[in-house]
């Protein structure tokens, strides 16, 4: 066995659990499978809600909603670390409550300053604040944050450290070279639809390149919520 095969097991064998504790590795697969169930949270709330089919993803590919695996982040960080007293379903339901109603507004404020668009507006609706959240959704966040807690994060953690460490070390090598890939293409194509969508011809290659592969009619399909703030397409 040459020295580098050695140095290799040896780092394997120290770490006997893939993604123990609250480690990236952990976080980013909390983000990966968050993303999965926005998309179809999102999917069955278009179905069933608005009584329309549409695909609510948040990516260029792949089922994906990163609101959702971004929350899903912010949730595990925070309530992971409060004082045990408080790791109640009331205690879980207020704390996240608040962390989803500052975490979609901040959301929508930030959507808004780089793309110039708005993918939910909540101005008709009972105890909104500022048309980017309301009392009604930010309840929703409660829940899921009960729900997360106490049910699916648990078993998402007794499952994913069982997968073997060399399989699971692959496997998220994989994954985030995609999801980097992924989320670096999706915010070139909705920057560049943003300076369509206000007269800017392609100014390099790479802008040329995204309008011929994401022209308008593409970047509609998959973000049809996506409103320019001024209401106009």
């Amino acid at each position: 066995m040459s020295k580098t095969e050695e140095k290799e097991q040896l780092i394997l064998s120290d770490e006997k659990v893939f993604a123990e504790g609250l480690c990236f590795t952990k976080l980013f697969w909390v983000f990966f499978v968050g993303c999965i169930i926005g998309f179809i949270a999102e999917t069955l709330y278009c179905i069933f809600i608005e009584h329309k089919f549409g695909l609510r993803g948040g990516l260029l590919y792949g089922p994906f909603n990163p609101v959702y695996g971004s929350g899903a982040v912010l949730i595990t960080l925070v309530l992971s670390t409060i004082p045990k007293k408080v790791r109640t379903p009331v205690g879980y339901f207020l704390i996240t409550m608040v962390l989803g109603a500052v975490f979609e507004y901040t959301l929508s404020v930030l959507q808004e300053k780089f793309f110039g668009t708005v993918s939910w507006q909540y101005d008709d609706t009972f105890w909104n604040i500022g048309g980017r959240t309301n009392l009604a959704f930010a309840a929703c966040w409660g829940f899921l944050g009960v729900m997360w807690m106490s049910v699916i994060y648990p078993a998402f953690t007794k499952r994913i450290e069982r997968i073997p460490v060399r399989l699971g070390r692959i496997l998220t090598v994989i994954a985030c070279t995609f999801m980097a890939f992924n989320i670096t293409m999706s915010i070139l194509a909705a920057s560049r639809h943003t300076s369509r969508r206000a007269g800017q011809p392609p100014s390099n290659a790479v802008e040329e390149w995204l309008d011929q592969h994401y022209p308008d009619e593409v970047m509609d399909r998959i973000y049809p919520n996506a409103v320019p703030v001024d209401g106009q397409k």
